[in-house]
C-alpha cells in the first residue's frame, strides 16, 4: 500500500494516506501515533523507519478513516464520548484509555495536552504541542477540505461552541496540523469556519449543491476556503 511520510519537524511525522493523515511524535521516552489511517498500513513498521521508542496510539475521533489499524495495538488513548460509535458502529477492539478536556500526555521533554473539540462528533479533540505552538490532528479545522457534519452524531451548533473553545487556547499555538486537505493552517480558519457555520444555520444565503455522500444526500455548502456538507 502507498503512503508519503512528511517531516514536519525533528521530532513531528505527517504520513499522508489516501485521502487522511496521521501523525507520529516523539519525545525522548516514548512516541505517540495519532490515529492509525484508512487502507490498514502497517503503522507500527512506518513509525519504526523513524523512532525505535515504544509507541503509543491516541486517536482524535472514531471515525473509520481514523482507526483502520487500532487493531494492531492493545490498547489506544480517545475521549470516552468516541465509544458508542466504534464499538457499536465500527465494532472496535483494543482497551480504550480515556483523555479527557486537558488531560496531559508526557513524551518525555514534550508535553501535549488534549483539547475537546466537539460537534464534528461528540468526542472529536486536537492535540496541542505547548513547546511546539502548534496543534496536530483532527477534522473540525481544516482549508481546502469537505467538513463533514450530517449525521445523528455530528451537530453544527456544537460545532461552533467546539471552535470557540478552541479559541480560549489562541494564545498557545500558531499553526494547525489537520488531518485532511491542506497543511498547516492558520489558527485565523477558526474564526471563519464559525461566521461560516453560524451563516449556514441561520439560513443566510450560501452557496451549496446536492451530492452523495456513504449514500447520503446531503448539502455541500461552498465556504470558499471549505466545504461543509450538512444535513439539517
Amino acid at each position: 500500500m502507498n503512503y508519503q511520510m512528511t517531516q514536519i519537524s525533528s521530532n513531528t511525522w505527517a504520513v499522508q494516506d489516501q485521502n487522511v493523515r496521521f501523525f507520529i511524535l516523539t519525545g525522548d521516552e516514548r512516541a505517540l501515533l495519532i490515529d492509525s489511517g484508512i487502507s490498514g498500513l502497517d503503522v507500527r513498521q512506518i513509525a519504526r523507519e523513524v523512532t525505535d521508542l515504544p509507541l503509543m496510539l491516541l486517536n482524535t475521533h472514531a471515525d473509520p478513516d481514523h482507526i483502520a489499524v487500532n487493531s494492531a495495538f492493545d490498547e489506544f488513548y480517545m475521549h470516552p464520548s468516541e465509544a458508542i460509535v466504534y464499538h457499536n458502529l465500527h465494532h472496535g477492539n483494543g482497551t480504550l484509555k480515556p483523555v479527557y478536556e486537558g488531560t496531559q500526555i508526557d513524551l518525555g521533554g514534550r508535553v501535549l495536552e488534549i483539547i475537546h473539540v466537539p460537534g464534528h462528533t461528540p468526542g472529536s479533540i486536537t492535540v496541542l504541542d505547548l513547546a511546539g505552538r502548534c496543534l496536530y490532528g483532527g477534522d473540525p479545522v481544516q482549508e481546502n477540505g469537505e467538513i463533514y457534519m450530517f449525521g445523528v452524531h455530528r451537530d453544527l451548533e456544537a460545532y461552533i461552541l467546539g471552535l470557540q473553545h478552541l479559541q480560549e487556547y489562541g494564545e498557545k499555538f500558531d499553526m494547525i496540523y489537520p488531518s485532511h486537505a491542506d497543511m498547516p493552517v492558520s489558527k485565523k480558519m477558526i474564526v471563519k469556519l464559525i461566521e461560516g457555520a453560524r451563516a449556514i444555520l441561520s439560513g443566510a444565503s450560501v452557496p451549496y449543491e446536492e451530492v452523495d455522500r456513504h449514500g447520503m444526500q446531503v448539502r455541500a455548502y461552498d465556504l470558499g476556503f471549505d466545504r461543509i456538507l450538512y444535513q439539517s
